[in-house]
Order: C-alpha cells, then structure tokens, then sequence
C-alpha cells in the first residue's frame, strides 16, 4: 500500500499503557521440547487439512520424531494418528497433510513428542461437500507485531461458528526495531525480532517465530483452518515481480534470493500446502470448494508477475513527474495476476458458475475498486478535512500535500493497489463476464475496511468487495480521523470506508445472501476490549444490486 513512503516511518498511532509480550499457549515442558509456538491448521479439503507445529528442542538441535493425532472431539481418543518430524533444516517446524477423514466435520488434533510431551490441541472443519445451507469467514490481514496486541484474533477465537480464516497476508513485517511501528512496540514491549530490518533465512525465521508467539493468534489458529496468501511485507514493502520499494540491492543484496529466503520461512512457518506448479512457491494461487453454495479462489499479486509500481518523487509537486506517472499508470501490458493464473482463475469461476453455486469468492491482496484521493478544496465537510491537513506535523503535511497534488493531477488513492493496473483490472473484469459471474472480492493491504460496488469502464456493475481493515497496522485514519467517511461521500464505487479502527471482518454466506459484518475494537493498545460491528452489508444472490446496509 503506497500513499505515505513506509520505509523508516514511525507509528501514527498514540501511546498505551506499557503490556508484557504475550506468553505461548499452554504446553507441557519435557525432555525432548516445547511446543511454545502452539499448532495451526490451514488448506483444508474435503477429507482434511494441513496440521503444523513448530518444536524448540531443549538442547542439540536435531531433527525431532513427532507423532500427530486428530480426533472426533476434545475428549476423545485419537481416530488417527501417524509420524511426522521436525526437521533442523526447516527450523524445528512440522507439517503433515492430513487425509482420509469425512468432508464438512469438525476434528480436533494435537502433536506428541516421543518423551510424552503434549502440544496445544487445535481444531479445524474440513470443507463440505454437497448441500450447505451457512458458511461463515473471518477475513484479515496486516497484523503488524510492533503495531498493537492482536485483539482481533482473541475475539475471531471466540466465534460461534467459524468455518475458516481467509488471510490476506502482511502476516510478518520486515521493519526493524527503529521503523514502522517503533513507538508503540517500546510502550507494548512488543519490538520486533531481530531488532534489524530482515533479510536471510534466519531473520524471516526469527521473525515468524515471534508473531507466533502471541496467544491471542495461536487461540484463533487453533479455533479454525487457516486459508492463507502473503502479500508484500512478507518479504519487503511495495514487492514486484522485480524487486521491492523497500529493497536496496546495494545494502541487501540480490532480490531473487532474499525472495526465496522469505518464500522459503513463510512455507515453514504456515500451515499451507506446497506449491506443486511449475512455477514454483510463488504460484501460491489455489482454489476451495465449499460443497453447493461457494468457490473461494485465492490469487497471488505480489511476487509471479505483478509489474513495478507506478510511483512519483520529491517532496513538491511536479507536473511533469505526475504526467509520467498518468501515462505509465495507463500502459495496457501492466500486470498483477500473469496470463497463466489468469486463465486458472477465469477456469475455476466458470466451473462454479456451471455448477451452479450462487458465489464466487476471490481472495486478492490489494483493494480493487476505483478510489479517487481526497481534494480539501472539493470535500464538502465545511473545511474539517482541509483544517486536518493543515494542522499535521512535518513531515506528514508535505507528504499529504504532495499526494493531494497527485490527486488533482489524476492519479488515484493509491498506486499499490488495483487503482495502479487499470488495463489488467479491465481484463480481470472481462474475464468475470466470461464466467457469467459477480464475484466477492475480498481485499486486505489498505488498513481499512471496504464495502465497495466494483463497476467496469463501461459503467456496468461487475462485482462486489469487502475489504478488511488491519488487525494493528496503523492507516491513514490515524494521521486523518474520518478518512473514510471523506473517500465514501466523494466515490460511486465505496459504500463504506472505515479508515480508523482495527479488527477484521466475518463473511456469512447463505444459499439467498451474502453479508459482511466489519468488526471494529475499541482499541489494540491494552486489554480488555471492546468490539462492535462498524458496518454491514448484503448481497441478494437472486439480484446481485448494489451493496445494501444491513
């Protein structure tokens, strides 16, 4: 997400009272290791799902033998079991795909140690199959470490129903202990590990290994399955096919390696499955069968073939730097998805289609519909938001003022986002129309919550999206309180925009409807919280009309 240059910024967010980082879930102490990074499941299928743990061991450093169960219940004994081990060359982590078991059911599952250790136990659904009257997501992305607690997660663990999480990726960060975030990390004690900006193996490792630390997500990773995709702070800010807005090569050396190294500890450290394309690990892309009722089809638009950001320099507009930036924003060989995840995606929609199943789910990283930025001089608010930006600090005016003036000159909100790649989101467009489909799409990134009305060049209704906002990764609302409002009332595609809170969103599907309930909490700097429901929205699969308020 590009509005406000990332690299070394500061948190934008206020102060707390200082909290203890919090501990692992319970896990007995042994011989052999610990399970203090809890246990996940993720990719589930209609006979089961991906079980992962990660074991520290208590002295060597060795491969540990580990046995995994999964059971009917809680209680229960175990219904399968089977050897897995936690391999030093993967970093203790441990991966089984499980298979064999009975589609749209509920299963518990937890790891042993040979000495008799226990992890946590977790549970997970494995994926319907035939008729499905309810299906209920929880969406969210951008969980910055340093950023807040993860209170997003201990109210998701809590869920009633919760059929999977669909993240949408910025898992991890890669800031050191000085950037994004800073200020609030040192009053959380919540700093990142290594306290540098990573760029090898080990420092995505320790990185990875630190998130999962936290309670409040190892409770919602064991609540439910995972369905994930990375976006670009799982590697560095603003990435590209090419490289990244938050990558020196002279300082951090080669793209393609530091890429791999982050690849390689993201699919150590989820619970997802292996890429088996010809690709390799960046074509993450992968579809999930929700019996009768939904297709989620997950995209990658971050590290396959997504071309380099349009971008503009300097601190003080310039005309021709903002023509460039217009005519190359324009250029109709400018990509996101690539002709082959194209195709796959066109494909796995159109089978839905046939098959009959009232939605199509599309869960992509960045926000899709057409956001024109703020002009003080045209928002009609009787000078509240012109008075904000000329009340902020330097240097946050001069970059505000520098993007107004990127504004005016026609360039979008935000230039990381489908508002950067118009000619590939026509072609993503028409391919919507092939499969005869007005798809969900579900966006993460942004930091803000997004009920949007996605219309084509031609004026024609396409599809609807939700966007999630983050789970503590600071927006521009903190800097502009009512951002959202603002970019609301001034653009036909958003019918809801909450810049300000942090929380996540539930996506309930029925055979009739679809709604969005995006849940705001009071705060992530302390506990306890509160949280509400900021905004709802539905869809009518017999209609498919614009977005209505629940």
């Amino acid at each position: 997400m590009t509005m406000i240059a990332r690299r070394g910024a500061l948190a934008l967010i206020g102060s707390g009272t200082a909290l203890a980082v919090p501990g692992a879930l319970t896990a007995r102490d042994g011989g052999t290791g610990r399970f203090v990074h809890g246990v996940a499941s993720g990719d589930p299928a209609p006979d089961g799902a991906v079980l992962w743990t990660r074991i520290t061991p208590a002295a060597g450093g060795g491969d540990v033998p580990l046995q995994w169960h999964v059971a009917d219940g809680p209680d229960d004994a175990a219904r399968r079991s089977g050897q897995v081990v936690a391999r030093a060359t993967a970093d203790h982590t441990a991966k089984v795909e499980v298979a064999g078991l009975s589609p749209g059911r509920e299963y518990w599952y937890w790891f042993t140690t040979a000495s008799g250790d226990r992890s946590p136990a977790g549970r997970f659904r494995t994926l319907p199959v035939g008729a499905v009257g309810r299906l209920v997501l929880a969406v969210a992305s951008c969980q910055l470490y340093p950023g807040g607690l993860f209170n997003a997660y201990a109210d998701m663990a809590t869920l009633p129903q919760l059929d999977a999480v669909v993240h949408l990726g910025d898992y991890i960060y890669e800031y050191g202990a000085e950037g994004y975030g800073a200020e609030i990390g040192r009053k959380l004690n919540r700093l990142p590990d290594p306290p540098h900006e990573i760029v090898t193996l080990a420092d995505y490792r320790r990185r990875h290994a630190q998130v999962k630390t936290d309670s409040d997500l190892q409770a919602a990773h064991a609540r439910a399955a995972f369905i994930c995709v990375w976006d670009d702070h799982e590697v560095a800010n603003d990435g590209w096919v090419g490289g990244a807005e938050n990558h020196d090569p002279a300082k951090e050396g080669d793209w393609a390696a530091r890429k791999a190294a982050a690849m390689q500890a993201y699919f150590e450290w989820m619970p997802i499955r292996e890429s088996r394309r010809a690709m390799g690990r960046a074509a993450i892309y992968r579809s999930f069968e929700f019996g009768d009722l939904a297709t989620l089809a997950m995209v990658e638009t971050r590290l396959l073939a997504r071309s380099e950001q349009v971008a503009f320099k300097g601190t003080t507009p310039d005309p021709a730097q903002f023509a460039a930036a217009i005519a190359e924003r324009a250029r109709g060989d400018r990509e996101l998805l690539g002709a082959e995840q194209h195709r796959w995606m066109e494909g796995v929609l159109t089978t839905s289609v046939r098959a009959g199943k009232p939605w199509q789910l599309l869960g992509n990283q960045v926000v899709m519909a057409r956001v024109a930025g703020p002009d003080p001089r045209t928002v009609d608010d009787g000078g509240r938001f012109a008075g904000q930006v000329a009340a902020l600090p330097q240097p946050w005016r001069t970059r505000i003022e520098q993007s107004i003036a990127g504004y005016r000159a026609g360039l979008p909100f935000n230039l990381d986002a489908w508002d950067g790649y118009p000619a590939a989101r026509e072609r993503l467009y028409a391919a919507f129309r092939r499969a005869g489909t007005r798809p969900i799409v579900l966006s993460g990134d942004s930091h803000a919550a997004w009920s949007n009305d996605l219309y084509d060049d031609g004026g024609t209704l396409v599809a609807a999206e939700f966007g999630a906002t983050a789970v503590t990764s600071p927006s521009y609302g903190s800097l502009l309180p009512g951002l959202g409002a603002v970019l609301a009332k001034a653009n036909r595609e958003v019918a809801f925009c909450d810049q300000d809170a942090k929380g996540y969103t539930i996506v309930t599907l029925t055979p009739d409807a679809a709604t969005a309930e995006h849940i705001a909490l009071s705060t992530v700097l302390a506990k306890p919280f509160t949280r509400q429901i900021a905004a709802g929205h539905r869809i009518m699969a017999g209609k498919r009309e614009p977005l209505t308020p629940m």
